[in-house]
């Protein structure tokens, strides 16, 4: 067997899960208390007062070394623990929390190894987000073990711990209300380093706020309920759109049921649940109605409704007066204009003077500079919204809300 210590190097890691045909026929002697089961789904029973905990059946071993949990519902406070723990561990404490436990906290992102006090560990889990655990077991038998963790199939970090005679059981831990998850314990984790994917940028680091939206490469894919208008999907990126990088641009992969998808620009603080476009602070062009939303709830006509895929389009003109980073001027004004064409948004940056400022009367802003937001469907400009930027910059922000919903986002299309 090749040597373990590979699966510490920093490389991609690719996650297959596959369903074992046969198991050894014995019955699992599950304990959970304050816990639901209803086949692999476990949901929290409590009051958010008290632990709800999960131990299973069977130990993890040489034959079935790992297990996965996906978060359904991270309920009111997200205080989901996915570890491993002694056979008769206590259904009152998260796992981690007592001797001989070891568990990764979705909510802090910290690891708990028999110590109610946890060490910075990795990033928190939300939604949607797969949490693995599994033991390097070539070594199980001398007393102790290396147990390693995972977050949507990319190892987060490791450590040794000791085996009693019984084994370490896979447990889920869970403490506030709503919190619901779903467990995996066949699932198979395996290294695969393929050279083709050594040079992907997962692109995740993009993103400075994810909320029911899960990131794979420069996918986007919604993760939430979608069954109120409350539920909505939220990707912020992590840098605002400058005189540099002034445009971004987003692909309809999959409408998923209704194409509740929006994209458009907002301010650093902007609500989680709410669309883009729905408060103030935000302006998006929606791809379900083919309206134009500006701080408001009430979108205006402004363009065709867009389908899978169509290439949705948002960048800023600034004024010629804009502070320009260094990068010198523009003596052409008339030529910034978009072309028709895939290719042909290009060289949008400033806006010419001349163009007719609307007052919109809003207290307090008076001083705030102006720019012009337009939008794109297929290369081709659809219209122009004029805003005041906020404090911080406006931010490329889009938006789900049905599911099975999933876009390819460009943050960079005009770069090289």
């Amino acid at each position: 067997m090749d040597d373990i210590n590979v699966l510490h190097h920093r490389c991609l890691l690719n996650l297959r899960r596959r369903i074992r045909g046969i198991g050894d026929g014995r019955p699992a002697q599950e304990r959970y208390m304050r816990i639901q089961k209803d086949g692999e789904t476990l949901s929290y029973q409590g009051n958010s007062e008290e632990v709800g905990c999960y131990v299973a059946g069977h130990p993890l071993s040489k034959g079935n070394c790992y297990f996965e949990v996906t978060l359904v519902d991270t309920g009111v406070r997200g205080t989901i623990a996915v570890g491993l723990v002694p056979k008769f561990y206590r259904l009152d404490h998260q796992p981690g929390w007592l001797p001989y436990s070891v568990a990764y906290h979705a909510d802090n992102g910290k690891l708990y190894n028999g110590n109610p006090v946890g060490q910075q560990f990795g990033p928190k889990c939300a939604r949607g987000d797969r949490i693995g655990c599994g033991i390097h077991s070539e070594n199980i038998e001398a007393g102790f073990t290396t147990v390693f963790f995972t977050k949507n199939g990319k190892e987060v970090g490791s450590v040794e711990v000791p085996v009693s005679a019984e084994g370490l059981f896979p447990a889920v831990g869970m403490h506030s209300m709503g919190e619901e998850v779903k467990v995996d314990l066949q699932a198979e984790w395996f290294l695969e380093v393929d050279d083709s994917m050594m040079m992907v940028d997962s692109h995740e680091d993009d993103w400075g706020r994810l909320f029911d939206v899960r990131v794979s490469g420069t996918l986007l894919e919604y993760v939430g309920k979608g069954k109120s208008i409350m539920d909505v999907g939220l990707a912020q990126a992590r840098q605002p759109l400058t005189t540099r990088c002034h445009y971004y641009e987003v692909e309809i992969v999959d409408a998923g049921e209704k194409c509740y998808i929006a994209l458009g620009l907002a301010k650093k603080d902007y609500p989680r649940n709410r669309h883009p476009g729905w408060s103030r602070g935000s302006v998006a062009y929606h791809a379900d109605d083919g309206k134009v939303f500006h701080g408001s709830g009430v979108g205006d006509a402004f363009g065709p409704r867009c389908l899978k895929g169509d290439i949705m389009g948002c960048g800023i003109m600034f004024p010629r007066d804009y502070i320009l980073d260094e990068e010198g001027d523009v003596d052409d004004w008339d030529r910034l204009e978009v072309r028709q064409g895939r290719e042909g948004v290009q060289n949008v940056l400033y806006l010419d003077d001349e163009e007719e400022e609307e007052e919109d009367g809003e207290e307090g802003e008076q001083e705030a500079r102006k720019v012009t937001v337009f939008f794109t469907r297929n290369g081709k400009l659809m219209g122009r919204r004029e805003m005041r930027v906020p404090p911080g910059g406006l931010f490329p922000t889009v938006g789900m809300l049905s599911s099975g919903e999933k876009v390819k986002v460009d943050l960079h299309p005009l770069s090289g």
